[in-house]
């Protein structure tokens, strides 16, 4: 029998069977480290699910709560995922990470290989083999949002811890693919945080696609009927397939 999946993880196979070697995600919903967002959660894992990919969605420690403790999450959940005790097929060569803002920042620095301060966690097999970021949460120094910090960090962190939860100046030749996608008139993130993690993947010669709509507001989630960003789960379902990760 597989191991139980731990309380804040729910599991959504592909549509194809549990039981079929398929990539797999783990899904970071946001809500400004302050909370995880329903729609950012379940739906989009039942999207990843139809195009061949099982899908984990991670409830993650939000505030009280400061880091470590999200990234310790998302850490353990990646190891977990890889390491096949669910009973799910998992390519464990392949398990990506998709998040949406806040959510979108955790993604990010697990990409970074962000330290999590607990050497059983900081491995290469915790960073993901791609990303997805939606809407992002990015730099905690320029363009920022002060409430992610603030849920993340407390009122008065250093500099230097600000820059080291900066994944836009962490990325290396190592850090892994990305799609992203932002609207331009995000009211509550703005859209620098997605042109600068882009720009970072790019100097580094790290393949990156990106999407910016001129319209649309934050927290969209899968943006059903949002003219513009609707376009954003087909356009992703098409960079996954040219990763040979979808099941079309």
């Amino acid at each position: 029998m597989p191991s139980p999946s731990p309380a804040n993880l729910t599991v959504i196979p592909a549509v194809d069977g549990a039981d079929v070697r398929r990539p797999a995600v783990l899904v970071l919903p946001g809500g400004g480290y302050g909370k995880t967002s329903d729609h950012e959660g379940e739906p989009v894992a039942e999207w990843l699910a139809g195009l061949g990919i099982h899908a984990f969605v991670l409830r993650y420690r939000v505030a009280p709560h400061q880091h470590p403790a999200p990234l310790i999450d998302a850490k353990e959940a990646m190891l977990w995922i890889r390491g096949g005790d669910h009973g799910i097929a998992v390519d464990g060569g392949r398990v990506g990470v998709l998040g949406f803002s806040a959510g979108g920042h955790l993604a990010a620095t697990l990409s970074t290989a962000t330290s999590a301060k607990t050497p059983a966690l900081d491995v290469p097999s915790a960073v993901p083999d791609l990303s997805i970021l939606c809407y992002p949460v990015v730099s905690f120094t320029d363009a920022v949002h002060q409430g992610s910090i603030d849920n993340l960090l407390g009122r008065s962190p250093s500099s230097d811890l600000l820059r080291q939860m900066s994944p836009e100046l962490n990325v290396t030749d190592a850090t892994p693919p990305a799609f992203l996608w932002h609207t331009a008139d995000d009211g509550a993130v703005p859209v620098e945080n997605t042109f600068a993690y882009a720009r970072a993947l790019i100097e580094h010669c790290v393949p990156a696609e990106v999407h910016v709509f001129p319209h649309g507001s934050h927290g969209l989630g899968l943006a059903g009927g949002e003219p513009g960003p609707d376009q954003w789960t087909l356009l992703c379902g098409n960079w996954l397939s040219r990763q040979g990760w979808t099941s079309g």
